[in-house]
Formats: structure tokens, sequence, C-alpha cells
């Protein structure tokens, strides 16, 4: 499709694939769509695609009325948004950014402890990690289309929504280590579960996220591995994995803090031994001036109040917020997907 369109396809060493328009002045910065093709269980029939084939359209829109850009205008789609099998988000635009530093994404494995690099290398991919990260001003902006994976929109019958921020996201995996044993022989005063610390913190993390008083400060454990995992045995060993969220980036540390005073208290209480590993702890995002006003304007033209709202999933504009301004339009989804 892409090159149907006469745009000039390119793809780097980890599978972000590039789709440009040239302009009539190439030695610009481009402006940058797209999204990713990837998606969670769950996340809606239109999970990052509508942005990368919207983003295409949207280029095709343009040549059949006859526009010729000054700047180039590329389409990209983001490998490996979704944390899968990496154990980290957004790779692709962590990466192309330079958030995400090519020495540090050489030490990532999957659960077969494969590498990174064995496995892009093994799927065809050439190139080096370190070729990944853009040039600086290789872009003037990066606008992204997506749904709004909530039930905002469409409880206010609104069409579209303009993103003014992206949520910080923060995400901690914690190993708990008790004693295990038979769940016959050894009797409650002497034990030490794993299991029912993990279940105490779990509980801590709603409220100390609940204790901010913010709508926008949610927290979430997704994870929680029992070992041995046997109806009549003690767990010994248990790992969950923590995601917090918030729009406000020192909000977010703080409630971090709260919950490793609580895993504190928790573990020297019932005899347990913690080990924590911080997956990621980004900054939030701002939309850029220009953005907002651009997608306001096109709203208005379009017949459509502009409505604001933030992000607070995360996207791989998060991630290139920090080499260009971004801008971002969600569409409404049907019962929050």
């Amino acid at each position: 499709l892409c090159r149907a369109a006469n745009l000039i396809v390119r793809e780097d060493a980890v599978g972000n694939l590039f789709a440009r328009w040239v302009g009539s002045d190439p030695s610009l910065a481009a402006i940058g769509t797209g999204s990713h093709t990837d998606a969670i269980p769950f996340a809606g029939a239109y999970d990052g695609t509508v942005g990368v084939l919207g983003g295409l359209e949207a280029i095709r829109a343009l040549q059949r009325a006859g526009f010729q850009p000054r700047r180039s205008i590329e389409l990209l789609m983001f490998t490996s948004e979704e944390p899968t099998r990496f154990g980290i988000g957004c790779l692709g635009s962590r990466l192309l950014s330079g958030s995400l530093q090519a020495g540090r994404a050489k030490t990532l494995s999957d659960k077969e402890g494969q590498s990174l690099d064995h496995v892009r290398t093994a799927a065809g991919f050439t190139g080096t990690l370190d070729d990944v990260v853009l040039p600086e001003g290789y872009y003037e902006a990066f606008l992204e289309l997506h749904v709004e994976q909530g039930p905002v929109l469409e409880a206010r019958n609104i069409p579209v929504g303009v993103v003014t921020a992206i949520a910080a996201p923060a995400s901690l995996r914690i190993w708990l280590d008790g004693e295990g044993g038979h769940a016959g022989t050894v009797l409650m005063p002497q034990r030490h579960d794993a299991f029912l610390a993990a279940s105490e913190i779990s509980l801590a993390v709603e409220s100390v996220v609940k204790s901010t008083g913010a709508i926008d400060t949610v927290g979430t454990v997704g994870v929680c591995d029992v070992f041995p995992g046997a109806v009549n045995s003690i767990p010994s060993r248990v790992k969950i994995e923590i995601d917090v969220r918030d729009i406000d980036g020192a909000r977010r540390d703080a409630v971090l803090r709260a919950i490793d005073e609580a895993c504190g208290r928790v573990t020297e209480r019932r005899g347990v031994k913690l080990k924590k590993e911080v997956l990621n702890a980004d900054p939030p995002a701002h939309s850029g001036r220009r953005a907002l006003n651009a997608l306001n304007q096109s709203c208005e033209r379009c017949g459509i109040s502009p409505f604001p709202l933030p992000s607070r999933a995360y996207h791989d504009s998060l991630f290139m917020s920090r080499i260009t301004e971004v801008g971002m339009l969600f569409v409404r989804c049907r019962e929050g997907v």
C-alpha cells in the first residue's frame, strides 16, 4: 500500500517501518505520523492500526487532492509497542528517541533467555541497535491517531478528543521470598508466607493510590506468580508486577516512595525478604502548543467542538516527545475498547 502511494519505504534494525512522502524541500525536518500494529488482548479492534492506516489514508487523501507538501511527511509503524516479549513497552519508539540506550537494549531477553539482539537478527533485521536512534532534528513534529481505549468520548457522544498530556508510567517487579512448607504441618504462628506478604503489598498499592485524592493517579498489580503453586504447599516465593501511572510525575513518584515504605513494613512484620526491580519510570509528556492548535482548528473546521482529555495509557508519542513536538487525536471506541 505504501509503495503504491509512491512512498519511500525503509525498515530499521528492530523492525520500525518508515514510509516517506518526499516534500518539495527534502532538507527540512519531516512531519511524522503513525502508531503500532501489535496489540494485547481486549485492547480494542483498532488499537494502533487506526493510527497506521489512518496516517496512510491521510497521505493518500492529500495526494488525491493534488496537495504537494513542502516538508516531507513520514508514516511510522512502530515495532513492539506492547510490553509482551521483552518486558518493556514501546521498544521501537524508545530506541528511536534515545530513551532506551542500545547498550541497555542489548541486555533484554525473553522468558526463554533469548536476547533481543539474537531474536531480531534471526528475524532478518540487519544493522545494529546503535543505528536505530534518529538524528537530531529529524522530525519537526509527530502526530498520532489512536483509539481512546476508555469510555469518556463514547459516554459524551463525542467522536474525537484532543490529547493534552500522556500519563507518566512506572513498572516495578518485586520478588518476595518466604519459607515454604506443608500446608497441614506448619502452624500459623511459625509461617512466613510469601503470598500473604504479596497480598498485603497489593492492598497497600490500592490504598496509597487512592490516598492522593487525584482521579489521574492509578495503580495496578497485574502479575502474581506463586511458587511452588500447589494447594497443599505454603508459598515460598511470589513475583508481582506493579504498574503506577499519573499525569503528574512528582505525584507518581511520591506514590512509588509510599509503596516502598509499605513493602518495608510488610516484609519486616512477616519475616519475608524482598527484591525489587524498576522496569521503567518515565516522565509524562505534554502535547505541543502548535500541535494542539492544529488539532483544535481541524476539529472546528469539521464542525466538532474540540474536547481536551489526557491519555492515561501511554503510547509511542510519549517517547517521541523526547525528540520533537507531539500531538495525539483520540477516536471514541465502543464500551472502552
